[in-house]
């Protein structure tokens, strides 16, 4: 049997599937995942599959056939057995006879849950019965980005006949739903012996009476598929009618995305606060330069699965690759009556085409953006969804690319594509969606993150829903932290916060990754313990330069960004006690954090109009855990008490009003309050310090 793809990768290991032995669950299971590793064959929560297996009826105990099948709203590639269904293949087979046509779909997914055979299962998804009609043991139902370009070409049943003969059926367009299986299993009916049907404007369903059986079968459909396109574009000579822009080199591309998203998310935002992506690939490159982008844009996808995630078209931006983004208010000029048509078209779009039980319209933004030469951007509730956004659409383009190969690339028809998008059954399941964390939708950015107070912060943000740059000057500490998080979570940028320039790369980290700043942390510092006469130039230079000037261009340079998207923002100094209280052997030092504390008070009063509120965290005592602690810090502040370094932790509690040990998560805490609870506060200092009554500042 042939192993060898040059489209699609060939991921099936025989050690690994003689480890599940003859469990057909997991064999399916393992075939689901890699299947889904491989974004040419089906993107993030696209495509079903499923296996049919005989249990013991616990009710009677007798031998029944049960359908295991992905259940709603999962993901093939990394689906586990708790994220399918177990039903009855008989029950759900008898829903025939209570079918009552096309008006009685969404009732019929209600029925679905009469058939269950599992309790433990997920929700049976839309496309249960499409597998249960038909008679093969394992089936994959997905959405190959060949397979979509033959189901949206012109003619698509004829190509599908001159690639495959009489091996494949055919069935067009229809939404997916009980009909659809009925669809199939006629078309099965009425070829026997065919390996698989191309769904038009959707997908492919394959099948075999094995779990790998079912995956090469998978396969060589699709490798049939690609090579066929292939050949087509060999043939013409050019897709996408040629080049029609040059793009810039990817360091000018990867600077001017930087410039741009914070406004494309202030505009994308004037519903919702969202996150964005960029993608500046040669797959999306060759598309969004091209002649025909005029043309195929505004078509809109056509599988169900892309519109559904990227809305019904993108909107392409009429900027010269090489302007000039330095003038915010002049871009803006540009591109604001491009969105206000763009919300305008949306809103005639359903306004035409709604039905009486339509769900309410919903957010009138693209979340696609293109900027031809430069690349294209996505923007979404959360980084997940806006680079699955963005993944989809490369699924798209790839699908005119290879439908416009073949014949001509056709597009759904806006009601078909509207009654998928507004489908009751979709707004159901985003009404189960899990209630949004407090910090969701926003952008942090906190510096000596490394470890320490900075990490703790950084966790308990991200734990709050928040989007996380983590910035400190050792990267080793920085790779380490990121273990903690999940993917489209953090990224990191080694950063001086004494140097502008490096400053300005880690805004560019934060721009390009997601789309812009919401919050700035400061928190990377060093402290210094000595007598007046012991502390040199070079000490009293480093503290202020950390520490003051780090926030001083930390503020400003944050500052632009957040004008950019006129979102407001929340700028929070990690000061101390110590810029509050005198105490011995601290000039330097206690010098900076007064310095902070009342940079923090100009700040507020300054940017209030721009609502981006300021505040102070005023930390003391952090001992365990601390990294400031590790060092001579620890060793001067215990010469200073006279007591050994040991005896620190005790010390600072017994000396607060609460005699509690200070830890970084409290800062954490501390910080989160700031920008997650206390939204009417600014230039304040919120003391987290067990209680330090010399500290009250009223």
């Amino acid at each position: 049997m042939n192993t060898k793809f040059n489209h699609v990768d060939y991921l099936w290991d025989d050690k690994k599937a003689a480890d599940l032995g003859d469990n057909q669950v997991e064999l399916f299971l393992y075939r689901s995942n890699i299947l889904g590793a491989d974004l040419r064959i089906t993107n993030y929560g696209g495509g079903n599959t499923s296996c049919k297996t005989i249990e013991k009826d616990p009710l009677t105990n007798e031998d029944v056939e049960v359908m295991w099948i992905k259940g709603s709203g999962g993901d093939i590639g990394t689906l586990t057995k708790a994220g399918i269904a177990g039903l009855y293949t008989e029950r759900l087979r008898n829903l025939k006879n209570v079918y009552g046509g096309l008006e009685d779909e969404d009732r019929m997914v209600g029925l679905f849950n009469h058939c269950i055979y599992d309790l433990d299962s997920k929700a049976p998804s839309i496309d249960t019965p499409l597998h249960g009609l038909l008679p093969f043991e394992h089936i994959d139902h997905l959405h190959p980005d060949a397979l979509i370009a033959v189901a949206a070409a012109k003619d698509s049943e004829k190509v599908t006949k001159e690639i495959w003969g009489d091996t494949m059926g055919w069935v067009p367009w229809q939404r997916p739903g009980f009909d659809l299986g009925l669809q199939l299993e006629k078309c099965l009916n009425d070829n026997p012996g065919i390996r698989g049907i191309v769904l038009g404007s959707h997908g492919l369903f394959t099948w075999g009476d094995t779990s790998y059986e079912c995956y090469i079968n998978s396969l060589e459909v699709i490798e049939m598929a690609s090579e066929y396109i292939e050949k087509k574009i060999q043939e013409k000579g050019s897709v996408f009618g040629g080049q029609k822009t040059e793009s810039l080199p990817q360091e000018e591309r990867l600077e001017k995305a930087a410039q741009l998203m914070p406004m494309l998310r202030g505009l994308c935002s004037s519903e919702n606060r969202m996150i964005g992506h960029f993608n500046d690939s040669n797959v999306v490159l060759q598309y969004i330069n091209s002649n025909d982008l005029t043309r195929l844009a505004p078509m809109g996808t056509s599988c169900p699965d892309h519109f559904l995630r990227t809305k019904i078209q993108p909107l392409v931006l009429q900027l010269d690759p090489n302007e000039d983004l330095s003038d915010t208010k002049t871009i803006l000029d540009k591109l604001n009556p491009a969105f206000e048509t763009y919300r305008k078209e949306y809103q005639e779009y359903y306004d035409n085409h709604k039905r009486a039980n339509s769900p309410a319209v919903r957010d009138a933004n693209p979340v696609i953006i293109i900027y031809p030469g430069v690349g294209m951007f996505s923007f979404a509730k959360n980084k997940q969804t806006a680079r699955v956004a963005n993944e989809f659409y490369v699924n798209a383009i790839n699908v005119m690319r290879g439908s416009e190969a073949i014949t001509e690339y056709t597009s759904l028809p806006r009601q078909e594509a509207f009654d998928i998008e507004y489908w009751l059954l979709e707004e159901a399941k985003l009404q189960r969606m899990p209630k949004e964390k407090p910090l969701s939708r926003k952008v942090a950015l906190v510096t000596g993150a490394g470890g320490g107070i900075g990490k703790a912060i950084a966790d308990k943000l991200a734990k709050e829903g928040a989007n996380v740059v983590l910035t400190d000057i050792a990267e080793d500490s920085l790779k380490e932290g990121m273990k903690t998080f999940g993917k489209d979570v953090a990224s990191y940028s080694v950063c001086d916060v004494t140097s502008s320039e490096s400053i300005a790369d880690a805004y560019k980290n934060a721009c390009l990754n997601f789309g812009g700043v919401d919050i700035i942390v400061h928190s990377a510092g060093l402290a210094i313990s000595k007598p007046l006469e012991e502390t040199t130039e070079k000490d009293w230079d480093i503290l202020q330069d950390v520490l003051v000037k780090g926030q001083f261009e930390l503020s400003k340079q944050v500052v632009s960004i957040m004008r950019k998207q006129g979102l407001g923002g929340d700028i929070v100094s990690i000061a101390s006690k110590n810029g509050l209280v005198s105490g011995p052997n601290n000039v330097g030092y206690g010098t900076s954090k007064a310095a902070q504390q009342h940079m923090v008070r100009l700040l507020a009063s300054e940017l209030g109009s721009d609502k981006i509120r300021v505040n102070t965290v005023n930390p003391d005592g952090v001992i365990i855990g601390s990294k400031i602690w590790e060092g001579d810090w620890s060793e001067g502040r215990a010469k200073a008490y006279g007591i050994n370094v040991e005896d620190l932790p005790a010390h600072y509690a017994k000396r607060n009003l609460l005699n509690e040990i200070i830890y970084p998560e409290d800062i954490a805490n501390g910080v989160f309050a700031c920008v997650g609870i206390l939204e009417k506060t600014t230039g304040n200092i919120i003391n987290v310090d067990g209680g330090m009554a010399n500290a009250f500042v009223r």
